[in-house]
C-alpha cells in the first residue's frame, strides 16, 4: 500500500513549486519537476515509475522551456527567479 502512496505524496509536493517562472530556465526546470512526478505516477501503474519519471521530467522540461509564459504560466516561481 505504501508504494501506491508515493507518487500521491511526490505530485501533492511539488505540484505548488511547479510550472511557474518567467525566465525559459526556471520554466525548463518547474516544468521538469511537475512532468517528472506525472510521469512517476503513471510509472508506477504501469509498473515502472522510474521510466516514467524519466519521459515525463524530460517531456516537461521541454514544454517549460520552450513555451513563453504568455502561453502557459501559473504565476512567478517561489523556487527561482
Amino acid at each position: 500500500m505504501v508504494n501506491y502512496l508515493r507518487p500521491i505524496l511526490l505530485v501533492a509536493v511539488t505540484l505548488p513549486l511547479t510550472a511557474c517562472g518567467v525566465s525559459p530556465g526556471c520554466r525548463a526546470v518547474t516544468g521538469a519537476g511537475i512532468g517528472a512526478a506525472g510521469g512517476a505516477a503513471v510509472g508506477a501503474l504501469a509498473g515502472n515509475p522510474a521510466a516514467g519519471a524519466a519521459a515525463g521530467g524530460l517531456a516537461g522540461g521541454a514544454t517549460g522551456a520552450f513555451t513563453s509564459p504568455n502561453e502557459v504560466s501559473a504565476g512567478p516561481s517561489p523556487v527561482c527567479e
